[in-house]
Formats: structure tokens, C-alpha cells, sequence
């Protein structure tokens, strides 16, 4: 199957964006930079990129929420100085932090804090759709402009 036919392409970009931001240290950019320069739709591509992130964003917020160090350590991997950075961060800007939750290493610790600290879903959700919207577009625009 190739990779790069519109129902794979766009099913593998959501699963790649949702790992990023959970589970393993992955990026998913080059894989809608791959999708853009392949014909897929700029649009779509971006707007499942940023799905995929923010549910796995979401899931990194349930689990800052609900679930213990086992799964805090275990299977987002994320160690005391990392979750540390997190809330240095969170102390410094408060919520808004999220905006920038799409950046690495300090991302994944920022969803998770939120969690912990028991932030609003609603606000969670929109401040960190916002953030990987705004990655995500901007990485669209770069490549189709720099395809031309």
C-alpha cells in the first residue's frame, strides 16, 4: 500500500500526529510536509495533523488528571525534570502556557501539568487546538510556498 494515497496518507498523518504528542518522542511534520508535496490537500492535511496532535494532547491532560506515576513515568515518559520544566512554565505564564504546548520536550510536560493542576477542559482544549493549529499552518504554508 502506498503510503501516500489520500485514505493511508491521511489515516497514517493522524496516527503519527497523535503518537507525537503522547506517547513516543516522534515529530509529525515531515509527514505532512511529505502529503503537501505529494498533491494531498493542504487543508485536510493540516486539519488532521492538528486532530491527531490535540487528541493526543487531550489524552496527556487525562492522564495528568487522572492517572498516577505509573502511567506519568511509564508510558509518557516524562521524568521530574521534565515535569518540573512544566510548572516552572506554568508558574511563570499560567494556562496560556498551553499556546505552546506544540513545542518539544516542554509540550507533552505542559498537557500533563494541566492535568494535574486540574485545568478547565474547555479552556485546555481551545488554548492548545489554537497552538497546534497555528504550528501546523505555518508548516503547510512554508512548504507549499517553498514548492512553487
Amino acid at each position: 500500500m502506498d503510503i501516500f494515497s489520500d485514505n493511508q496518507g491521511y489515516l497514517a498523518l493522524f496516527l503519527l500526529s497523535f503518537l507525537a504528542s503522547t506517547l513516543v518522542p516522534l515529530g509529525s511534520e515531515w509527514l505532512l510536509v511529505a502529503l503537501l508535496l505529494n498533491g494531498h490537500n493542504p487543508v485536510l492535511s493540516v486539519g488532521v495533523a492538528t486532530a491527531g496532535n490535540t487528541l493526543g494532547a487531550c489524552l496527556t491532560h487525562g492522564i495528568g488528571l487522572y492517572g498516577g506515576p505509573f502511567l506519568m513515568d511509564r508510558v509518557l515518559r516524562i521524568d521530574e525534570a521534565a515535569r518540573q520544566r512544566g510548572e516552572r512554565l506554568y508558574a511563570r505564564y499560567g494556562s496560556w502556557s498551553l499556546l505552546f504546548s506544540w513545542l518539544p520536550i516542554i509540550g507533552d510536560p505542559l498537557c500533563l501539568v494541566s492535568g494535574i493542576l486540574k485545568v478547565r477542559f474547555g479552556f485546555f482544549f481551545v488554548l492548545v487546538l489554537s497552538g497546534k493549529l497555528v504550528r501546523y499552518v505555518c508548516v503547510g504554508l512554508l512548504t507549499l510556498q517553498a514548492a512553487r
